[in-house]
């Protein structure tokens, strides 16, 4: 029968002293500058009133899927859903009332 995965090698060349020199310090961590990653990134043009738009649509998008999902689930993993689903649909009540503050209807 041939083996897929070559065998270990004889010793390990990692000790734990070796291992704890290449784990970086607190101090090191905090010293590296933060560079944002641009691959999502929000268009500083757009309006509260477009962002908030994006985030009901989006957040009425999750309730959906999460609904879907529960139809396939019994026991604790359906009630787990649907307190997923309820946060949702606070979060979404509370972006429109936002919304609404941004573009008042008379």
């Amino acid at each position: 029968m041939f083996k897929v995965t070559p065998n270990p090698p004889e010793s390990d060349s990692t000790t734990p002293s070796d291992a704890a020199e290449r784990v970086p310090s607190f101090a090191d961590i905090k010293a590296t500058p933060r560079t944002p990653s641009t691959l999502f990134a929000v268009s500083p043009e757009a309006t509260s009133e477009t962002l908030m738009a994006y985030l009901v649509e989006t957040l009425a998008s999750v309730d959906v899927m999460v609904h879907h999902l529960v139809d396939l689930l019994d026991g604790g993993a359906r009630n787990a859903l649907l307190g997923i689903s309820n946060s949702v649909m606070l979060a979404e009540i509370t972006a429109n009332r936002v919304l609404d503050q941004l573009d008042p209807r008379e």
